[in-house]
């Protein structure tokens, strides 16, 4: 028989599930503030690379690094450790997310996804064709995916740069957006840019997953023992010949997205450890290390087990990756060397005015002209409190490409000036992009207060 909880371990629950379903508020608020550690990282790397020191730089990211077991040894670039390794928990972040979303946010029934849906096809169909109708060269053509992506991080960092003048709905719309954005991006990712496959490694893969399902069937809840199968998945995939960050995204999804079911009640175990605490605090002199490890074990047991795994690992692991993976993604990839480069070939002028154009301006225009067709046919309405002057600002920060556009821009292009161009063309757009939705923004802003204002009076 359980025993019911004391109303002191109410408040206590209470604050845990608070916690849980405040999930959203907080990754806006890391996503916001990142998106200043991005933009300082990308600076940090652009004046490295044009420095007097930028011999230092380019040698730093091409230092080889090793790791392995016995006579099984990877030997790779800091850059490559950086942008095929780290940022396989980036991606297990995004798998998270989206899967979250599918179980009970905005991707969780075709009603709610059919707006954000439609407004995300038409920012990644209209860039791509605004793209490829200004490189026609089979080379130029294969950055045809670079301007279709969109950066979280930089994008809720502007929304957030305007206050809380701007609608609730209207930030939960750009966030469903730019994470069926990252759908694609990984879609694309894996059909476009990986290269020949070697299905021997997805033996290998096999064996991660198995391991990953054997674990969950077992009830082992501790997010460190799916390191070693997380691993063998991401030695699968690279093997393969895809890239094996998509290992992150296949986790993220097999992640559970409800609590583990346990013999006792999160809730009495919670009140257990509490209960066995006080105890021991009043008579501290005769108590034992032992006895205090106990009950603190208990408590932070009963805390893992309230919370769904999915919501909890990607708690733990989005601080890291939004302070830590991305920068150091962005200081890795964001020097362009501009000294000598070449911007006078009718290839990389293509490349920059492509992915500019079609940041800027075709992602704007597509996802504005996609969520007013699915309207007009009766698809879908727009959220309660967004306008149409508030989806444009949506179009334009749907813009700020940076991460993911840079990341697709290494996989795209082998040629160093096309890919320098390339680089360069992203921080550009993000900028324009980031500076014109920021000035609109402030323009929306004051039109709707003094609406308000006006409706008030």
């Amino acid at each position: 028989m359980h025993r019911h909880p004391s109303r002191q371990s109410i408040p206590r629950a209470q604050a845990v599930t608070e916690r849980a379903f405040s999930a959203i508020e907080r990754f806006l608020h890391i996503e916001a503030v990142s998106g200043i550690t991005l933009l300082l990282a990308a600076a940090v790397a652009l004046i490295w690379a044009n420095s007097p020191g930028a011999d230092s730089y380019h040698a730093l990211w091409h230092t080889n690094l090793s790791f392995g077991i016995g006579d099984f040894i990877i030997a790779q670039s800091l850059h490559f450790w950086v942008n095929d390794a780290l940022m396989t928990v980036f991606f297990l972040v995004v798998g998270m997310e989206i899967r979250r979303e599918i179980h009970e946010g905005a991707l969780s029934s075709l009603r709610l996804a059919s707006l954000p849906l439609a407004a995300a096809m038409g920012g990644v169909l209209i860039p791509a064709l605004a793209y490829l109708a200004l490189n026609g060269d089979a080379l130029q053509r294969q950055g045809w995916a670079v301007p279709t992506a969109t950066d979280i991080a930089f994008a809720v960092g502007v929304l957030a740069l305007l206050g809380k003048s701007i609608p609730g709905n209207l930030r939960i719309f750009l966030l469903a957006v730019a994470i069926i954005d990252d759908i694609v991006a990984v879609l694309i990712i894996a059909a476009f840019y990986s290269g020949g496959l070697d299905f021997s490694g997805l033996l290998v893969a096999g064996v991660g997953v198995i391991m990953v399902i054997t674990l969950q069937r077992m009830g082992i809840g501790s997010a460190w023992a799916y390191i070693v199968p997380g691993a063998i998945l991401w030695t699968g995939m690279l093997q393969t010949g895809a890239h094996p960050t998509l290992a992150g995204v296949v986790l993220g999804l097999m992640t559970p997205v409800v609590p583990r079911h346990t013999h006792e009640r999160p809730l009495d175990m919670l009140q257990g450890a509490v209960s066995g605490l006080s105890k021991q605090d009043q008579s501290p002199t005769n108590t034992s290390p032992e006895e205090i490890a106990q009950p603190l074990k208990t408590l932070r047991k009963a805390q893992r087990e309230l919370l769904a795994p999915v919501t909890r690992v990607q708690m733990a692991l989005h601080p890291w990756v939004a302070y830590g993976v991305m920068p150091l993604f962005a200081l890795a990839n964001a020097g362009v060397t501009l000294d000598g480069f070449d911007l006078g070939s009718g290839a990389a002028q293509g490349v920059m005015a492509g992915i500019v154009i079609a940041l800027v301006l075709g992602k704007p225009v597509g996802l504005l002209a996609a969520s007013w067709l699915a309207v007009r046919l009766g698809w879908c309405s727009l959220p309660p409190g967004v306008t149409w002057p508030g989806m444009l600002l949506v179009g334009m920060l749907a813009g700020i490409g940076f991460t993911m556009s840079i990341f697709i821009a290494n996989l795209a292009f082998d040629d160093a000036t096309l890919l320098g161009a390339a680089k360069l063309a992203v921080l550009i757009a993000s900028s324009i992009a980031a500076v014109a939705g920021l000035l609109w923004g402030m323009i929306f802003t004051r039109r709707a207060a003094a609406l308000r204002n006006s409706a008030a009076v």
